[in-house]
């Protein structure tokens, strides 16, 4: 078995019975910022709820996700909703994404580096990325146990320094830990 099967394997078995979850801080906290058309894609999307949302704002989303589980469940929620969410069982790592191809990129708990340019290629003029995963910094459990899958300080605007800042939040341990947005890094970032 290769890693992407095993990797298959792995995410049908979590979205087979995961509940449903809503959009991520880094989308449902800006969404302001995102157009109110154009065509959007959630990387590694699972149940694809910020999918979903971006869809209600007025985009036309694809949904990717090498779950071809979640991506039915997504397909199925979609029709139900009356929404325009187009999953798709996709290895990114094996089929990339097309330059210029989309007006809004998300991507939440996901960490390919390899990916980061492809990702702001894929980008249009004046295009947005919303992006969201764990930092090595760690204030509980939760998230990745390796730090090869988890961002370094800073790293997220590294990957994307290309891109033009909107917002970004890495809180760290500075001040009340119990408060705010900990473990975690999340960047709004405009392709020029």
């Amino acid at each position: 078995m290769n890693e992407s099967d095993a990797a298959r394997q792995k995410w049908d078995g979590h979205y087979r019975d995961a509940a449903d979850v809503p959009a991520m801080r880094v989308v449902a906290e800006n969404l302001h910022l995102a157009p109110t058309q154009g065509r959007g894609l959630e990387l590694a999307c699972g149940l694809a709820g910020n999918a979903f949302l971006l869809a209600e704002h007025g985009l036309q989303m694809d949904a990717w996700d090498i779950s071809p589980v979640a991506i039915e469940r997504v397909n199925r929620e979609a029709q139900r909703r009356g929404l325009v969410v187009h999953g798709a069982a996709r290895d990114v790592m094996q089929q990339p994404l097309v330059p210029q191809s989309y007006d809004v990129i998300v991507a939440t708990h996901f960490l390919e580096r390899v990916l980061a340019p492809q990702i702001c290629a894929a980008l249009r003029p004046g295009g947005l990325l919303f992006y969201q995963t764990f930092t090595r910094t760690r204030i509980s459990e939760g998230g990745p146990k390796k730090d090869e899958w988890r961002l370094a300080d800073g790293e997220l605007l590294q990957l994307f320094s290309e891109l033009r800042v909107l917002v970004y939040r890495e809180e760290g341990l500075v001040g009340n830990v119990q408060r705010g947005l900990r473990n975690e890094a999340l960047l709004v970032a405009q392709k020029l």
